[in-house]
């Protein structure tokens, strides 16, 4: 399977985040990937990036999710777009996943948000499982997946042969200018990803946006925590793998003893 990240800049508004994702998946579609994830709330766009409040509303969101699914449909590719979404008890931060057709096949909520955002989305409570071309995957959003590594457990317990891991790290105003991907000086969010890979036996992709001063670059690690491919520093774009599913076994997930944590 042919897997694709994108590393889009911070939306301006809706539609400007719209116009990115079509550009990037028309990129992704031309390399026949089969799958393209996008960084943690690209719609409307990470809370404190200055989009309008309105911007936010039920409606917007629902029309741009229908955008989406034509995207998906018109460039036969399945689409992990993560969004903020309204829901009756709150706005939770949520990533989508709509088929090569266009069908809105379920969501992952966030369950385990940092603690700066506790003020801007409601937390989730489950975790699920998608199927992509015969393929299993799991989603991890950000915080949960650098700090939580039980969601990634988890959703390789249940025969995710990859986990995405929609994130955003990074800063156009001020921050360190990184040069070397997994650099022993960089921040641990690199490192995190290997292990996530590594301590699972499967396939882990992470999709950051591409900002001044990132703190990780978007990157597919393989099963043994090598990374396959990784994006340039700051770079506007799309990175595609081809992955051999067969080395994903979740082994060392499948070898946990959960019931010695009981």
């Amino acid at each position: 399977m042919k897997i694709a990240l994108a590393s889009p800049p911070f939306p301006k508004s809706i539609n400007d985040g719209l116009y990115w994702l079509e550009k990037l998946v028309k990129n992704a579609a031309r390399k026949r990937a089969e799958i393209i994830c996008f960084p943690e709330s690209f719609i409307p766009g990470y809370p404190g990036m200055g989009y309008a409040i309105e911007e936010r509303s039920s409606t917007k969101l629902q029309l741009a999710l229908e955008k989406v699914c034509l995207i998906a449909a018109e460039n036969a590719i399945t689409i992990i777009v993560p969004m903020d979404w309204h829901f009756a008890n709150g706005i939770f931060n949520v990533a989508y996943v709509v088929s090569n057709r266009g069908e809105v096949l379920g969501y992952q909520t966030k369950n385990q948000l940092d603690p700066s955002e506790d003020d801007y989305w409601t937390a989730g409570t489950e975790r699920n499982i998608f199927e992509v071309g015969g393929i299993k995957i799991g989603i991890t959003i950000c915080h949960e997946g650098f700090r939580y590594p039980e969601s990634v457990r988890w959703a390789a317990q249940q025969g995710a042969q990859i986990v995405f891991h929609p994130h955003f790290v990074g800063s156009n105003i001020e921050g360190v200018q990184l040069t070397e991907w997994g650099n022993k000086d960089n921040p641990y969010y690199e490192k995190a990803m290997m292990m996530r890979a590594l301590e699972n036996t499967i396939y882990f992709a992470s999709s950051n946006y591409a900002s001044s001063y990132p703190g990780s670059a978007s990157a597919v690690i393989d099963p043994d925590g090598g990374c396959l491919i990784h994006e340039k520093y700051g770079n506007i774009g799309v990175i595609v793998a081809d992955i051999d599913t067969a080395r994903a076994t979740g082994l060392l997930a499948k070898r946990f003893k959960k019931e010695l944590y009981q």
